[in-house]
């Protein structure tokens, strides 16, 4: 595998010499001044270009990088989002390192170029970004919700919760997990995000799907979020989400005092005792 090094030196090359590559940026973890550094991070890396056109006509050009293991284009597929500015190579190379490689329009950077605050200027032949601020996490810091964010997490907690609680009752697992990890999941890290909010003043980075979560909060709080990751066992799943449930209404508690916010406890009180209803309607009762 090369080092972080020697791939930089290699990006930089590629970039001296060609003129329709003017600018190099680096972003990301790699940029990131407070991230753990691991032979897992990805390289993100921008090349600024002109004649963008020059650079997806041929696509053999990246094979400069090295070769690869597998190679993705969202932009030319019909799955997932697509930028309508930018051209992205997404590259595993075989010696393990990943380059996310975006290729972008200089004529584009007054109108459709969104700098990042993890930034890193590797190279600028035409002075385009003049003097960036050092690179820091501040554009990942975790926001402060308004009250009507806070209450519509709640309601979109409880409202799905109930729809997990139907396919535990038909014993259609895949539903319910569907339900539980994408959905239900996604509100439960919120309100866990900004529980980690009011702890730290707002000044930290949770990470992607609450990757850092575990050096900001408990080791028991964690170890309990642990246990709402089941596996595909009908009653393990309920336990998981009636535990879900509990430290969602705890941490729910914890925030809108910390932020002075309305607490609609009735949500919590009807919904809880709706699926305790049904899970115990549900080993009595064959629905089939």
């Amino acid at each position: 595998m090369r080092s972080e090094q020697e791939l930089i030196s290699q990006i930089l090359h590629i970039a001296n010499t060609n003129d329709l590559i003017r600018a190099v940026l680096l972003t990301g973890s790699r940029a990131n001044p407070n991230a753990v550094k691991d032979r897992l991070m990805d390289f993100d890396v921008t090349y600024i270009v002109t004649q963008i056109d020059s650079f997806l006509r041929d696509k053999d050009w990246i094979d400069v990088f090295g070769e690869r293991l597998i190679l993705q284009m969202p932009e030319e597929m019909t799955i997932g989002e697509k930028d309508k500015c930018a051209f992205h190579y997404l590259m595993l190379l075989k010696d393990g390192n990943r380059i996310d490689l975006t290729v972008f329009p200089k004529d584009k950077m007054k109108t459709q170029f969104r700098k990042d605050s993890l930034s890193i200027v590797l190279l600028d032949k035409d002075e385009v970004f003049g003097e960036l601020a050092p690179p820091s996490d501040s554009d990942y810091l975790i926001n402060r919700p308004t009250e009507k964010e806070f209450l519509d997490c709640c309601n979109e907690f409880w409202w799905v919760s109930t729809y997990v609680a139907k396919g535990l009752c038909r014993k259609e697992i895949t539903y319910a997990k569907q339900m539980m990890d994408i959905h239900v999941r996604a509100m439960f890290l919120k309100m866990i995000e900004w529980y980690v909010g009011t702890l730290t003043g707002f000044t930290v980075s949770f990470g992607k799907a609450g990757r850092r979560m575990k050096s900001q909060i408990s080791p028991e709080l964690y170890d309990k979020i642990l246990s709402t990751y089941p596996d595909s066992d009908i009653d393990n799943n309920w336990k998981a989400l009636f535990v879900m449930g509990a430290l969602f209404d705890e941490l729910t508690k914890e925030v809108a005092a910390a932020m002075n916010f309305l607490y609609n406890g009735d949500e919590a009180i009807n919904v809880t005792g709706y699926l305790t209803e049904k899970y115990k309607a549900s080993q009595t009762i064959d629905l089939h």
